[in-house]
Parts: structure tokens; C-alpha cells; sequence
């Protein structure tokens, strides 16, 4: 198949009409597809085109319009102004310390490279990872203890308790 000025100016003609790229094969023909018509579209950089005329018309519009009866129109809804109420936070009795990563006390001889890494070392990282001094913790776990030495433990898991009471804390703060 191939693109004659009388085809290229056929499907301008049929594109800005607002017919669709399916009308616009169908009535070529001679084995042009619904793709080719969109492709062609786009290569002649023809995006502006009319809307499809699907209007009713105005003798069905009115029929339509008398059948249906008349509802009323509800009134606006009106903003209600809500004074703000401020809600105390529950406070723990023996409020958890946060341990800091730098003070878990943890010798510097004891800080291993990805390399020295083994099966019962603390994979806790320390440091930013792009520099060169990056190490893990390396302290001794016991085997099947999990990833990290106590101290780190602590650090990353929490019981459920107090995660549930933090996120109960912070969506209070939030409201």
C-alpha cells in the first residue's frame, strides 16, 4: 500500500472532519489499516481535529426532556464550622530509651568488611556505604540467632506492642 497525494489528502480531509481512524480505513481500502491511518496521522503531524457529531436530534432531545419529570435541585450544602479539639497522648509508664547507633559501645576492632563477613557476625551496617571507611558491626551471633548481635536486635525489631502504641501515637498527633 502506498500513500498518493489523492490518499494523504483524503485522510487530512476525513481526520479533520473528526472521523476515526477506523472510518478513515474503511473508506480508503485497498488494504489500509486502522494503524496505518494513525501512523500516517502522526507523521504528517495532523493532532487538531473536529469532535464526531453524535448529537441527538432536537425533536428527540425535547420528547426526552418533557417525559422526564421535574426533580427539585437540592440546596448547596453549607460548610459547618468544627471547633478543634486537642486529644493528650497516652504516655508509657517507663517510656523506652532509643539507643543511638553510635553509642552501642562497640569496638572499632571488631567492625568488619563485607568480605569478613560470616554466618555468626553481626550484619549491622555502620557508616555511609559510599565511603570507604563503610564497615558491619561483626560482633558474634550465635548460629540461627538471626542477623544481628543484641544490641543491633534491639535496635531493629520491636515488639508489637509498642509499634502498634507509636502508630496509635502518631495518627493522634496527626487528627
Amino acid at each position: 500500500m502506498s500513500w498518493t497525494d489523492e490518499r494523504v489528502e483524503q485522510l487530512s480531509k476525513l481526520w479533520l472532519e473528526g472521523r476515526s481512524a477506523s472510518q478513515i480505513a474503511a473508506e480508503l481500502g485497498l488494504g489500509v489499516t486502522r494503524n496505518a491511518v494513525i501512523g500516517k496521522v502522526h507523521r504528517l503531524g495532523l493532532a487538531g481535529r473536529a469532535k464526531a457529531v453524535t448529537a441527538q436530534p432536537a425533536v428527540a432531545a425535547a420528547r426526552i426532556k418533557a417525559k422526564t419529570p421535574a426533580t427539585p435541585v437540592p440546596e448547596p450544602v453549607r460548610p459547618v464550622e468544627v471547633e478543634a479539639v486537642v486529644v493528650p497522648l497516652r504516655t508509657a509508664a517507663t517510656p523506652p530509651v532509643p539507643v543511638p547507633v553510635t553509642d552501642v559501645g562497640l569496638p572499632t576492632t571488631e567492625r568488619v568488611t563485607i568480605m569478613d563477613l560470616r554466618e555468626t557476625s553481626c550484619r549491622w551496617p555502620m557508616g555511609d556505604p559510599s565511603q570507604a571507611e563503610f564497615r558491619f558491626c561483626g560482633t558474634k551471633t550465635g548460629v540461627g540467632s538471626g542477623p544481628y548481635c543484641a544490641a543491633h536486635a534491639r535496635l531493629a525489631f520491636q515488639p508489637t506492642q509498642e509499634r502498634r502504641r507509636e502508630r496509635n501515637d502518631r495518627y493522634a498527633r496527626i487528627a
